[in-house]
Order: structure tokens, then C-alpha cells, then sequence
């Protein structure tokens, strides 16, 4: 059920990045924001609509076979390699840096993500794949599955060199309607990214909640300190704080929120 709070205090809770729950397999590093599979924590299931937000790294040639999901809106943001995703709906794509990939498993769909090795000049490229994948609840249950990519790099310029802008990645918001993003079957919710260089600083969105990720690099939260690779604040009631890279190559995960989760 969601529920929009009338009224929040301000505070900001840092997730440093050690204490993420662990997932190690033979082909597969996972690290966990909140209670995933066998890592169930009461405290931990969610934060404003956001329950998944998984820090994975899959070993060439390998990944997740085929497997279901319900009414869960998935985004998948990947870091370095590429991933490729085929579902039973027919789609298949390749996910790579600064494509957004979102897949809305409403009635019932099965999909399967694996690494994506590569050839070039004859030659085989095998490459781990490292990507972010976040799940938020739909606004309504039982919606038609769907599926939808698209390449954002321009928005937010290259790895080394980014843009220095805080980009609209997936939205359900009334607010992004004419932006240039994917689309999530979720009103309250939009995700945002940047790409940042020394110095260059973005201001959050001011909203009921906030999930700041920093996906590389190291920044500085305003009023709060550094943070990290990994490291993740949840501001509540937030009013717009500043991020400022600390180091070259820092890219950021913002979840906007105006909602939250109630008896999840």
C-alpha cells in the first residue's frame, strides 16, 4: 500500500557501503541496500518506494537464467560491460553504460540477464558486467508487462568527462512527462543520475523522499559529509542538499519520491 505522508521531519540516514548484505556465488557478486532473498532484515525492506537496489557484478558468459516476476517496475542502469536481456514477451536488448533499461513485469514475466561477452577484430573481449538494478512497486496491480530502453549519454556525456547534470533516467511523474526518459508505471517515483567531474556539483530534488547512491567515485552531501563507492544516504523531508564529486568519474543514483511504502 502506498501512503503520502502530509507531514515528514528532515533527517538523512547513511548506508555506508560495508554494511550491505553479501551475495557471493561462482558467478556472481551482489550487494544489498535492503533485505533481499535470503538476507531478510524487518528493519531494512524498503525506503520511500524503493525496495531493491542491488550492486552486481557478473563473471563473462554468465548471470541469471530465466526467471519470473510480478507487478514489480525493474530499472537496470549498467557501469562497465554489458549486459543482454531477453524476456517471454520477445524483447531482447543489450544494457550497457548510459542505456536505461526498465521492465514492467505486471501480469507475470519471465526474463533472463547474462553477461555479455564480445568480439572484436576476430578477437574475444570477456568482460565482468557491473550494474545497478532497482525495483519500486507499480501504481496499479495486474498492468499489461512491458519493456522499454533507451541510450541517455548525451544527457550525461561520457564516463570521464560527464555532463555535470542531474539527468531524469525513468519516470512515472507528471512533472517529467516532456523529458527524455523511459517511463515507469509509478506516479510518485522518478530516477535520476549524474556524471561528475571534481568540483562539479548537483542539487537533489527536494522531495518527501531521497535515495542518494554513489555508484562510483566519491562525493560530498551537503551538511552531511563524504561519502563513497557504495555508500547510499536516505534523506527524508529532503530540501534539496548539494552532491559534490570528490574525485574524477563519479556517477550518482537518485531516487525522487513522494510517496512511500506502508505495511511492506
Amino acid at each position: 500500500m502506498v501512503n503520502s505522508p502530509p507531514r515528514l521531519t528532515p533527517q538523512v540516514d547513511v548506508r555506508p557501503a560495508a554494511q550491505r548484505r553479501h551475495t557471493a556465488l561462482n558467478w556472481l557478486d551482489s550487494r544489498h541496500s535492503f533485505s533481499f532473498g535470503r538476507h531478510y532484515d524487518p528493519a531494512n525492506t524498503h525506503f520511500g518506494l524503493l525496495l531493491v537496489n542491488n550492486d552486481d557484478v557478473v563473471e563473462p558468459g554468465l548471470g541469471f537464467e530465466t526467471h519470473p516476476h510480478r507487478d514489480m517496475e525493474i530499472v537496470t542502469w549498467v557501469l562497465d560491460g554489458s549486459l543482454v536481456h531477453e524476456d517471454s514477451n520477445g524483447n531482447c536488448g543489450v544494457i550497457y553504460p548510459g542505456l536505461a533499461q526498465r521492465m514492467s513485469a505486471g501480469t507475470g514475466i519471465t526474463h533472463s540477464e547474462k553477461n555479455d561477452s564480445w568480439r572484436l577484430n576476430g578477437e574475444q573481449h570477456d568482460q565482468n558486467v557491473h550494474f545497478v538494478q532497482m525495483w519500486v512497486l507499480p501504481d496499479a496491480r495486474s498492468i499489461e508487462p512491458s519493456y522499454q530502453q533507451l541510450d541517455i549519454n548525451q544527457e550525461l556525456g561520457p564516463v570521464d568527462a560527464g555532463s555535470g547534470e542531474l539527468v531524469v533516467v525513468a519516470s512515472g511523474m507528471e512533472a517529467h512527462r516532456d523529458r527524455r526518459a523511459i517511463s515507469i508505471q509509478q506516479q510518485h517515483a522518478a530516477l535520476h543520475a549524474a556524471r561528475l567531474q571534481p568540483g562539479a556539483g548537483v542539487e537533489l530534488p527536494a522531495a518527501a523522499f531521497v535515495h542518494l547512491f554513489v555508484a562510483r567515485g566519491a562525493v560530498d552531501l551537503e551538511g552531511t559529509g563524504p561519502l563513497d563507492t557504495g555508500d547510499a544516504a536516505r534523506l527524508t523531508a529532503a530540501g534539496g542538499q548539494r552532491v559534490t564529486a570528490r574525485s574524477a568519474g563519479a556517477e550518482i543514483l537518485v531516487w525522487e519520491m513522494a510517496a512511500r511504502l506502508i505495511n511492506a
